[in-house]
């Protein structure tokens, strides 16, 4: 089964003159999306992945005459995993800066790679999009809201990645999580940043799962892990930029009551927190669905309005007296609370929020009007 991605229906405008650069997480689809959408163009077509040895030779060597000899034949160049791929950057400035006609294309599983060496040879050279797991929005568009409502339970439980939703049993969606989470999750960190050990990380990312919704203190971490507090942030740092987690940090106006200086952070697929911790009993034998709620529904909202071209800042508010909104969107000089509730009989409306900002509203969003917050 086909799940009709957001990208197909509002194209990734793909422009000519600029590499087009295509982010995400391993095993979102990025390769099969890209293809399918290449087979409306016509002409000469190369594709090829970062982890072909020639292609890396060539495409590293920043040898002018050598890459332009193997690819000045071609209409569309897309090359998927660059990141796999020293000097990528320079390669592809020299393909930009001498085969302008062409149109250029280029995926990564991990933004920290590429967007590092592709930020000086490509300034003002590159046009950047963002493929996510599966998103609400998507599901809706294809099957419709009921279909969204009955299998609600299933998303928080297994999470949105391509696959899991074309796999019927449950078990299955289990196992193949789990090798998701050993075989892909770390991949990139541990290729490209020279880390040995995946345990710390896998330790962080647990003691992280256990803590969604609530502030994070590099500290206290570093004392549970036996680390510094500034391997914990670099370590932190990598995880987000590999998309593994999501991080905000706090709103404030300077108002002494506010707290600012810690993060929340969120896994861009609940699946993959489920995994680490080995937990996927159903809603009824849960204790942390507020956390699992969420979760989801931030990062559901940061998909959609990715996809609609709606830029926005987002952070958690939180005064010290523990007044607080779950998330908070500042976008054309407005202020958006939303509170997340995943029962619509807890409702309590945040009047400290609203009194303390004029150019601000609050919602509480809950599992009976969730649809249209993330559609």
């Amino acid at each position: 089964m086909w799940i009709n991605r957001m990208y197909e229906e509002t194209p990734i405008r793909f422009i000519k003159g600029k590499v087009n650069l295509v982010y995400g997480a391993r095993r979102v689809g990025k390769t099969v999306l890209i293809q399918k959408i290449l087979k409306q163009y016509g002409g000469k077509k190369y594709f090829g992945n970062g982890d072909d040895i020639q292609l890396r030779s060539i495409l590293g060597s920043e040898d002018k005459n050598r890459i332009l000899s193997a690819f000045q034949d071609y209409d569309i160049i897309f090359i998927d995993e660059a990141q796999r791929i020293s000097n990528i950057g320079w390669g592809l400035k020299i393909l930009i800066d001498n085969i302008p006609n062409a149109l250029i294309i280029a995926t990564g599983s991990s933004s920290f790679q590429l967007s590092s060496q592709v930020g000086e040879p490509l300034t003002g050279r590159s046009n950047t999009n963002m493929l996510f797991p599966i998103a609400i929005i998507e599901l809706k568009n294809q099957f419709g809201g009921m279909e969204v409502v009955q299998n609600l339970e299933n998303y928080l439980i297994y999470g949105m990645y391509p696959e899991v939703l074309c796999i019927g049993n449950a078990q299955d969606k289990v196992d193949y999580l789990h090798e998701l989470k050993n075989s892909y999750l770390f991949k990139d960190i541990l290729e490209l940043e020279n880390i040995r050990n995946a345990d710390k990380l896998y330790d962080l990312l647990r003691l992280i799962a256990f803590q969604i919704g609530g502030e994070v203190s590099l500290n206290e971490l570093g004392n549970a892990l036996n680390l510094s507090k500034q391997t914990v942030g670099r370590y932190l740092d990598l995880l987000e930029k590999a998309f593994v987690i999501k991080k905000i940090g706090g709103y404030s106006s300077n108002l002494r009551k506010e707290v600012t200086k810690t993060s929340r952070y969120y896994f861009y697929d609940l699946g993959i927190r489920n995994a680490l911790i080995n937990n996927f009993n159903s809603i009824e034998f849960r204790n942390d669905i507020g956390m699992l709620w969420e979760n989801f529904m931030v990062m559901e909202r940061i998909k959609t309005q990715n996809y609609k071209k709606i830029f926005c800042n987002y952070y958690f508010w939180r005064t010290y007296d523990r007044k607080e909104v779950d998330m908070v969107e500042e976008r054309d000089g407005k202020l958006y609370g939303f509170e997340f509730k995943w029962s619509p009989k807890k409702i309590k409306i945040q009047k400290e929020w609203l009194k303390t900002y004029s150019n601000a509203s609050f919602e509480v969003i809950h599992k009976d009007n969730f649809l249209e917050f993330v559609s």
